[in-house]
């Protein structure tokens, strides 16, 4: 059956240099299955498939597969989806937002700026265990006193977060040493010198995908800017570099609002066509 396929790039400002997202726009009709075996063929982080929600409070209904699992929830793929369905012609039922169903429920998209930005979905705050914090401290060769603080984050996705010394602690963590699945995703932050075009830095580590690094992701930096929310120390908006380390131009915005945070980024649609799925 032909579907309108796009291809599109998010959280960068340079097209081609983000993370690249695959959305089956008309995706009724495909089982889990049929979705699965597509998102491994794109072997993209994420592929999602379009659908008309079940919620009537959601503008559509998103399902968002890596190329070996579905995830419940996942960043790039909600502001690339929600641009492309606004691309393919969507129209929310109330202006300048857009609400997207996944099984974490609905999240909703500011779409009034010159980037849309998603609200980070609540997220449960954990002690990271001293055994992981030994386990990835060791298997990453991270010295101890360049540790500041340390999470387990859960959004949906759960991810084990180091907070380092500095940018470039983290740009210096060689991430061909933690194997997946031995271990489950790993977040490092680090925050750069004041006076540059972002606060922090940020990597994922070991994604469900199976690669070493994932370009740029929207779910952690949702979860650490929920972290340091309920902490005190997010003021005022930043802008977080991710991808850095394996040559992409990630720009992530994170923006308080009251007791929310919007996470936002820019997204170039880069294919619009047809596929036989």
């Amino acid at each position: 059956m032909k579907r309108r396929f796009v291809q599109c790039d998010v959280f960068s400002r340079t097209p081609a240099r983000g993370n690249g997202l695959a959305v089956v726009v008309e995706a009724q009709g495909l089982s889990a299955e049929a979705m699965q075996n597509f998102a491994a063929w794109t072997n993209l982080a994420e592929t999602t498939f379009l659908l008309p929600p079940e919620d009537p409070r959601a503008d559509y209904r998103v399902r968002i597969f890596t190329p070996v699992r579905e995830m419940p929830f996942a960043g790039h793929p909600t502001l690339g989806s929600c641009m492309t369905w606004l691309h393919a012609g969507g129209s929310p039922r109330e202006p300048g937002i857009v609400r997207q169903e996944c099984p974490i429920g609905i999240v909703e998209i500011d779409v009034t700026g010159e980037e849309p930005a998603f609200t980070a979905p609540p997220t449960k705050i954990e002690p990271l265990s001293d055994e992981a914090l030994a386990d990835i401290a060791d298997a990453l060769e991270i010295p101890r006193e360049r540790i500041l603080r340390t999470a387990l984050l859960d959004n949906g996705p759960v991810w084990q977060v180091l907070e380092l010394a500095s940018a470039q602690d983290v740009l210096a963590v060689d991430a061909t040493k933690v194997r997946w699945p031995e271990h489950r995703p790993v977040g490092l932050i680090g925050a750069h010198a004041p006076g540059g075009e972002c606060a922090y830095e940020v990597r994922m580590l070991a994604p469900s995908s199976g690669m070493n690094e994932d370009p740029i992701t929207g779910s952690l930096n949702a979860a650490l800017a929920r972290w340091m929310l309920a902490e005190g120390r997010l003021p005022d908006a930043v802008t977080v570099a991710q991808g850095t380390a394996i040559g992409r131009l990630g720009r992530v915005r994170v923006t308080p609002r009251g007791g929310d945070v919007l996470i936002g980024g820019a997204v170039s649609i880069m294919i619009d066509g047809v596929l036989e799925l």
